[in-house]
């Protein structure tokens, strides 16, 4: 029996329609990517808020938090120009004030959820006795780590604090900058520095390697602030982020990682 031409068309129609068919069902079958939320957020929060990624994660199925780690002004700077986030979180009240003032976050819902305590704090192996602010004056005091008080909220609180003191001029040759107050935290657990700048839970976070000399006295206590992006791409999911990190259980996990609770929001 001959197959005509025609024959041939209607078969390799019927076959390209039903590998186009299965193909369609293949791709129906694969899964939906997962929505993606950006959360800025100071570098002092990634332990903390890599916790609680996880457990939003696990209550919001389907859904990825990425995070954005950097010092507070460098967040707000990346924002400013346009980069994509969802949530702000700035470790100082200034860089929040600014995103609200730029447009950036609405004022009614930001919140200040947590506060720390910057310390002073030592290499545990390090090469010179210090057991007070005073003691960094010492010539033996060659290196000291500080965050760019430009950018990083506990560098500018550390800058106050030794400016109340009368020895910010004294000391500003013998200063490390870092990034952000993690870099400076990584000055003191590999001994670069002779003494450094950092928050309490960063000094947790140094485990055995870092001592914490003194808390340092302030008028004006390390606040931690959180918001929904204005412009972001998941507002809902967004705003769902800030809601658990304000919660009891966002101040448990917090907590852990040595942050203080605090009720309210921010005027």
């Amino acid at each position: 029996m001959k197959v005509t031409a025609l024959q041939k068309v209607k078969g390799s129609l019927t076959k390209l329609m039903l590998a186009m068919l299965l193909g369609g069902a293949v791709l129906s079958a694969s899964p939906a990517r997962a929505a993606e939320l950006l959360v800025s957020a100071a570098a002092s929060l990634n332990d903390a808020f890599t916790e609680l990624a996880t457990l939003f994660e696990q209550e919001n199925p389907g859904v990825k938090v990425i995070g954005n780690f950097a010092s507070s002004g460098a967040l707000y700077r990346q924002l400013a120009q346009g980069a994509p986030a969802d949530v702000f979180a700035s470790a100082n009240p200034r860089w929040m004030a600014e995103a609200i003032g730029r447009g950036l976050v609405q004022r009614e819902e930001s919140h200040q959820f947590v506060t720390n305590d910057l310390v002073l704090a030592v290499p545990a192996a390090g090469r010179v006795t210090i057991s007070d602010l005073g003691d960094l004056k010492s010539p033996a005091v060659t290196r000291v780590g500080i965050g760019t008080p430009e950018t990083v909220p506990a560098g500018r609180y550390a800058r106050d604090a030794l400016e109340a003191a009368g020895i910010w001029h004294e000391l500003t040759g013998k200063m490390i900058f870092g990034e952000n107050v993690r870099q400076v935290l990584d000055y003191l657990r590999r001994g670069e520095v002779d003494a450094g700048f950092v928050y309490a839970t960063d000094a947790v976070k140094g485990g055995e390697a870092v001592q914490v000399v003194e808390i340092m006295p302030s008028d004006e206590e390390p606040a931690y602030l959180i918001a929904p992006l204005a412009g972001g791409r998941q507002p809902e999911l967004a705003r769902r982020f800030v809601e658990l990190s304000v919660s009891e259980r966002g101040e448990a996990i917090l907590a852990r990682h040595g942050f203080k609770p605090v009720a309210g929001a921010t005027d």
